[in-house]
């Protein structure tokens, strides 16, 4: 959270790509366990926040009223959790007054100076020093594009600590195009819509298990998780292509012909990401 963003015009000689806070008009919660409530809808996570933001300049000053926002936090809220191992902090809320931006409303950002994290579950080091898998495991160039594409800290969060989603995607779209787009490419509006349109699916797909304790290929037991499959012999079909980005979907399939709509729709959508942006190669 102490790091200064990245701007997506900073060259290769600046290899650290900022994803918690990368610009001002999005942010992720996630290690914060934002997405780990049993309810993580978008309102009830967006209420959430605002409950608590408007809470927090109301009636904290100073660390020695951290106590008593935390409790009447958990006391207002409903705590239940996806994955009991994971800790969901009381202290993320909104940082602008539009909305744009999740985070820790204890960083010294937040607070004219005043850092004020010793008090969290983690404690400040280990908030101020921590890098979430994504950040090993998707490429610079996948990360910039993906800045360049999504533009709503709901949905980027789910998406850029989806890696299977993130590096599925460009892996596709560089098969067929030949080579991986620059990110400064996904600054063309129709491709940048294209490729808004195939990560929304992560919202809007229609073969999503609604089932309380699965988020995208994880399914939880308590203290205890396990990585999803799909049974394609029971469906009477040879395993898809899209499999790992079904299972980033959180699919759950009814038949075979339910398989077949699916992998037609991801592949539309990845066409209509590829034919832009040979569109945009041929033109210049």
């Amino acid at each position: 959270m102490a790091r200064k963003p990245l701007s997506l015009n900073d060259g290769p000689e600046s290899p650290f790509v900022h994803l918690c806070q990368p610009d001002p008009s999005k942010s992720c919660g996630a290690c914060c366990g934002l997405y780990n409530y049993a309810d993580s809808g978008r309102e009830a996570l967006a209420a959430r926040l605002r409950n608590r933001t408007r809470l927090f300049r109301e009636t904290v000053r100073g660390p020695e009223d951290l106590p008593r926002f935390s409790e009447a936090v958990k006391a207002r809220e409903d705590g239940r959790k996806r994955y009991e191992v994971i800790h969901c902090c009381e202290y993320v809320g909104f940082l602008d007054g539009q909305e744009k931006t999740v985070g820790c409303l204890l960083h010294p950002m937040q607070n004219a100076g005043l850092d004020m994290r010793d008090v969290s579950f983690y404690g400040r080091e280990l908030c101020d020093g921590h890098f979430c898998p994504s950040y090993s495991y998707i490429s610079r160039a996948e990360k910039l594009a993906v800045l360049e594409i999504l533009d709503d800290w709901y949905l980027y969060g789910a998406c850029i600590t989806d890696i299977d989603l993130v590096k599925e995607f460009f892996r596709l779209v560089s098969e067929a195009a030949g080579e991986m787009p620059a990110p400064s490419r996904f600054r063309d509006p129709a491709l940048r819509e294209a490729a808004r349109r195939f990560f929304g699916l992560k919202l809007a797909w229609p073969y999503r298990s609604e089932a309380a304790n699965r988020f995208g290929k994880y399914s939880f037991d308590g203290t205890d998780y396990f990585i999803d499959s799909i049974d394609y012999g029971a469906l009477g079909c040879e395993k898809s292509r899209f499999d790992r980005i079904f299972l980033s979907l959180q699919s759950a399939f009814k038949d075979r012909e339910d398989v077949r709509k699916a992998e037609e729709t991801i592949r539309q959508h990845i066409e209509d990401v590829v034919d832009r942006y040979k569109e945009l190669v041929d033109f210049h």
